[in-house]
This record gives C-alpha cells, sequence and structure tokens, in this order.
C-alpha cells in the first residue's frame, strides 16, 4: 500500500456554503450514529480488551474532542491566552494541552494562559509540556 505524506498544517479551502453544509451534516450523523457506535465500541472494547479497552476507547474519544475545542475555541484561545506573536490556536490535528505546552515553552503565555496551565499541573503534573505534539506546526490560516 502505497501511502500518502500528508501536510497536517494546510488548511483545504473551500466555499463558506460547502463548509455550513458539511458541518451541519457531521452534527447531524454524530448524533444519529454516536450513540451505537459508542455503545457498541465500549462492548467491543470490554470483551476485546478488558476494562484496559474502555480506557484506551475513551482516551481516543477526549483527544478527539479535545482537538475539537481547539478549533471552535480558538479565537478566543488566541486573545485570551496568548501574547501577540505566540503560537496560535486552531490547529485541528492539536490538542488544546500542546498547543498550550507549546506557548508556554515560547513563554508566550497571558496571565489566564498560565493559570490555565497551573490547573492543568496540579491535575497532571507537567500536562502542557508532555502533551505537546512536535510534528503539529501552525495552520497556514493561523500563522
Amino acid at each position: 500500500m502505497i501511502l500518502k505524506k500528508q501536510d497536517c498544517g494546510k488548511e483545504k479551502k473551500t466555499s463558506p456554503i460547502i463548509g455550513l453544509f458539511l458541518f451541519i451534516v457531521s452534527i447531524f450523523l454524530m448524533l444519529v450514529t454516536g450513540p451505537l457506535g459508542f455503545v457498541f465500541g465500549v462492548f467491543h472494547q470490554l470483551f476485546t480488551k478488558g476494562f484496559k479497552g474502555i480506557g484506551e476507547f475513551a482516551l481516543k474519544m477526549a483527544v478527539s474532542v479535545d482537538q475539537l475545542g481547539n478549533v471552535i475555541m480558538q479565537h478566543l484561545f488566541n486573545v485570551l491566552w496568548v501574547k501577540k506573536g505566540g503560537y496560535p490556536f486552531g490547529n485541528r490535528d492539536e490538542t488544546i494541552s500542546s498547543a498550550l505546552g507549546k506557548n508556554k515553552q515560547l513563554d508566550t503565555l497571558t496571565v489566564f494562559g498560565k493559570i490555565i496551565d497551573k490547573i492543568l499541573d496540579t491535575i497532571d503534573p507537567n500536562h502542557t509540556l508532555s502533551s505537546i505534539d512536535y510534528f503539529v506546526q501552525p495552520s497556514q490560516e493561523n500563522s
């Protein structure tokens, strides 16, 4: 099998109408098929890998939700948590914690960003620094 190398940083250009339509369809499909997929996935993991499998499944979903949050909240986070010239939030392939960690390294977190980082570090020591995904670059739109 030949794998095509993808550049995660490049955002695909599309018309606003197509983008909104695809967003509405994706939400509809998630609401209709999501519960069935979730229940099936929990039982599948439970019977194939035990409780450890459920934890793995839950972690994958948590990362996906986190990536969605990074996209949805990008404009607010970029205003509230990052100093001018810092690493931007909003890459669809990156978690909020990874972007926070990159800004922590760059010393570009605002007071609010440092508070969020401190809260996460209290829950999980060095959370944002350990969450950095070095393979993800800022998207063209956010650079």
